[in-house]
């Protein structure tokens, strides 16, 4: 089989998860710069089957979409004009920032590990594939 990747796309940086060859488990990858997102990728698909894209749409408590959801919606034509064999689901990431903080607590890290953005945003985006695979 082939791999789902995940992404929590942000303006400075984008948390990456993915899941194994059979598609039930999220796990963190990295965390990139998005500037180097698709230098990221083109290296990664050289080298693993993705046959899904999934990734966290910002919206509002209201369900009203926020503001980062225009430079999602972008980066998602982005996705789709660029590797357009790979469907891309949006998911809605309500909520991750604040399960992924509370699950750095959870696992012990110190306060001063607990600031790291980029293991914040890893984290992010394995709660949003996480999220998909529970719902699928």
């Amino acid at each position: 089989m082939s791999r789902i990747i995940a992404f929590d796309y942000g303006l400075k940086r984008t948390g990456i998860a993915v899941t194994d060859e059979l598609q039930l488990i999220a796990s963190g990858l990295t965390t990139v710069e998005t500037s180097a997102i698709f230098s990221f990728l083109s290296t990664y698909l050289a080298h693993e089957k993705v046959s899904l894209f999934v990734v966290g749409d910002a919206k509002q408590l209201n369900n009203q979409p926020s503001e980062s959801t225009h430079l999602i919606h972008e980066f998602v034509k982005k996705l789709q004009a660029t590797y357009p064999h790979i469907p891309v689901k949006l998911i809605d990431e309500r909520f991750t920032s604040k399960l992924a903080f509370q699950t750095m607590i959870d696992s012990g890290l110190k306060k001063k590990d607990r600031q790291n953005k980029k293991l914040l945003d890893e984290i992010s985006a394995t709660i949003i594939l996480q999220s998909y695979l529970y719902h699928r």
